[in-house]
Order: structure tokens, then C-alpha cells, then sequence
């Protein structure tokens, strides 16, 4: 057989191969198992306490989040005190601050509704040590230039060797167009602009990636310039002003070591050369059940915190991408239409459009401003869709307090 012929017949073979190909789906996809997954710590000092219950899902499932609601959650001591936490909704637990003594342990106790029973194992109090700084730069390269905030820690007694930080994210966004007048579904009316401001609201978002760090390797209990998060110039984070608070906690070794292992399963799998996936071992047990695994870790420990803003006067002349807004345009609305080659009866847009007397639409435009003649009443309106026009679509307008 020629060189062809050996070619054609490797090519048919491959296909014939390919054809008979099954999809195969690996066992875990089909396990239905039902993991009670506890986030949270307790809260030693001032601050409240909050933890949250979920149940593990399947890959295929469509929920990526499963609450547990419906618990009841109790925070025991050594010297038999007990602290409840309140249901806040969604599986969330909170208790005010509890200003736990330092010189005793404490542990959590969960009782579902199904009355299975957890409980973790009892856990000294270790506090963190104030954040010394965070702080922002804006290092990059010309191709991926950007915003990246850094906190700085050490611990003066050498007793913190392992920490970890979460972090929620604040910053202002604008509508593409802003809004002078309103619509009561009757009349278009002026916009009060304090009380009803529909152009700058706020947005925020929480870490969803594990930070961890320690100084057990080093000679001094100090960690210079971690990179809490990297913020492209792209981002509309950036567009006007941004703040983030950072939030640092104090761990044991064992609660370091299942954060580590954590992180290895969630964030740092899916090609051959990442880490493979690992039990997690953590200080929560089902009472009622011992063989079924619970996922989580209990710590105990006053957490610090320190937040910072940054402008984008204080930025480079970046250019921030706005995705959310493509395709926004505005609409002239006239009370009536202006030439009566269409309509002989003369078409009212604002209430057909904007008012929507005359409805039957479920997308009513916002008015934005009046086109208008000096001494008589408005011609009419220009307008846009409310996701152009109304930011409370995508954040709140009302000014969180810590604002500045």
C-alpha cells in the first residue's frame, strides 16, 4: 500500500473512532450528596458574629448555592455560657458583639430542621493584630495596567504566624443618561434630585477568592505588601470613586492548613499541573451522623479592619469600559405627533411612550429632559430605556454611611 493509501486509511479510521465516541460522565457528576457547608467565625470582640449554612449541590445542578435555613445556631463556652444567633434570612446567622474572654475556648452547636446535630470541637481565642496599612499603587505594564491594593501586618508578640483577609468592594456608578423629569403614569412631572436621584448610585461586591498568609518561615511576624486584589484600568470600579474594606484574621495552623487545602480545591484545579484534589479535614462534626463529612472551620477571634478610598482624579487617565451601557440611545417624544401625515387624529407619544395611557408596553421609557420654547409648555420629552437612564437598576442610590 502506497504512502496515500496508508494516509486515507489512518484519516477513515479516525473518524470511525470519533463516531463512536460516547460522552462520559464521571461518577462524582451523579452523587446526590448533601454536605451541610458552615462559613463564618466567632466573633471574640465587639464586632457582631455572623455564620452561614449551605448543602453541598451537584455539578449539574442549576442552584450553585443550596441554604440551609431553618437552624438553630448556639455559641458554647468552656464555663457552660451559651450566646443564640438569629436568623437573618438565606441561611445566615448573626449575634451582636459578644466580647468573649480570652483565657476560655469556645465552640459552635448547629441543629437543623431535620434535627441532625453539629458540633465543632472547642477553640482558643485568637485575636488579630491591627492592620498596620492598606494601601493602593498603580504598578503594571503598558498592555495590563491597573489599580492593585496591598495590606501591611505584623504582630508585635510573634503569637499570629498565619492570617487570612476577605475584603467588600464599594464603588459609584453612573447612569449613562441622567433624568430631570419623572412620570406618575399620568403626567411627566420635575425629578426631586436629592431625594430621587436616579443617575449615581453605589455598587459593592465581597472577595471570592481565599487570602491567605504567613510568617511562619520568617524571623519576624511581619507581612509587607500583600496583594489583596488587582483591578484592571478597564473597570468601571474605577470611573469614579472606589473603596474597599479589608478585613484580617488571625489563625491557628490547623485552620490554616484547611484553608490551604480549600484554596487547592476550589481555585487552583483544572489542568494536570495544579494541585489534585484533597480531603478536607475540619473541626465540625455531625453529632447524629459521625461517618457524614461536614465542610468548614470554626476559629475564634476578634477580627481588624481598615478601609481606604481612591478618586479617579488620583488615578491615571484611564479609559473605563461601560459594557453594561452599548446600545443606549435617546428617543424624541413629542406630545403630539407633529405632522399629521401619519395620523390625522394627531398620536400623543409622551402618554403612548412614556405615560403609557394607551399602553399594552411593558418597557416604559424614562423622561429625561424637556424640548422646550422659551413662554410656552413643553414640545416634549427625550427619553431612553430605564437600564440607560435609572442606575438603581444595578445599584442603590442610597449613600452607604461610610461614604465620604
Amino acid at each position: 500500500m502506497n504512502r496515500k493509501g496508508c494516509i486515507y486509511l489512518i484519516l477513515i479510521s479516525g473518524v470511525v473512532t470519533a463516531s463512536c465516541r460516547k460522552p462520559y460522565e464521571p461518577p462524582v457528576v451523579a452523587v446526590n450528596n448533601n454536605y451541610l457547608v458552615v462559613e463564618g467565625v466567632i466573633n471574640a470582640g465587639s464586632d457582631s458574629t455572623f455564620i452561614k449554612l449551605s448543602r453541598t449541590v451537584k455539578i449539574s445542578d442549576k442552584v450553585a448555592i443550596k441554604p440551609e435555613s431553618g437552624a438553630v445556631l448556639t455559641i458554647e463556652g468552656d464555663q457552660n455560657t451559651s450566646y443564640p444567633l438569629t436568623e437573618t434570612g438565606n441561611g445566615n446567622y448573626a449575634s451582636p458583639g459578644l466580647n468573649l474572654g480570652n483565657t476560655h475556648k469556645y465552640r459552635l452547636r448547629i441543629k437543623t430542621v431535620n434535627n441532625e446535630q453539629y458540633l465543632s470541637d472547642y477553640v482558643e481565642v485568637l485575636n488579630s493584630p491591627p492592620i498596620d496599612s492598606v494601601n493602593y499603587d498603580v504598578k503594571g505594564t503598558l498592555t495590563t495596567p491597573g489599580l492593585n491594593v496591598y495590606v501591611n501586618t505584623h504582630d508585635p508578640n510573634n503569637k499570629v504566624l498565619y492570617y487570612r483577609w476577605d475584603y467588600q468592594e464599594t464603588w459609584v456608578i453612573q447612569s449613562y443618561y441622567s433624568s430631570y423629569f419623572k412620570s406618575n403614569g399620568d403626567t411627566v412631572l420635575g425629578r426631586d434630585l436629592i431625594n430621587d436621584n436616579i443617575t449615581d448610585c453605589w455598587q459593592s461586591d465581597t472577595s471570592s477568592t481565599i487570602l491567605l498568609g504567613s510568617t511562619a518561615k520568617l524571623s519576624q511576624d511581619i507581612l509587607s505588601n500583600y496583594t489583596i486584589i488587582s483591578i484592571p484600568s478597564t473597570s468601571e470600579k474605577l470611573g469614579n470613586k472606589y473603596s474597599i474594606l479589608v478585613r484580617q484574621y488571625a489563625l491557628t495552623s490547623d485552620a490554616y492548613n484547611f484553608y490551604v487545602n480549600l484554596k487547592k480545591n476550589t481555585e487552583q484545579l483544572g489542568s494536570i499541573f495544579d494541585a489534585q484534589p484533597s480531603e478536607l479535614t475540619g473541626n465540625i462534626h455531625c453529632v447524629t451522623n459521625p461517618s457524614e463529612p461536614v465542610i468548614g472551620y470554626i476559629s475564634v477571634g476578634a477580627t481588624s479592619s481598615q478601609r481606604i478610598f481612591a478618586t479617579n482624579r488620583q488615578l491615571p487617565t484611564w479609559r473605563t469600559d461601560k459594557p453594561f451601557y452599548a446600545g443606549c440611545h435617546l428617543a424624541f417624544e413629542w406630545p403630539t405627533f407633529p405632522c399629521c401625515y401619519y395620523n390625522f387624529g394627531g398620536e400623543n407619544q409622551v402618554d403612548e411612550y412614556i405615560n403609557y395611557n394607551k399602553g399594552g408596553h411593558s418597557n416604559p421609557l424614562i423622561p429625561i429632559d424637556a424640548l422646550s420654547v422659551p413662554g410656552h409648555p413643553p414640545l416634549g420629552y427625550t427619553a431612553s430605556t430605564r437600564n440607560c437612564v435609572d442606575c438603581t437598576v444595578r445599584g442603590t442610590n442610597k449613600r452607604p454611611a461610610f461614604w465620604r
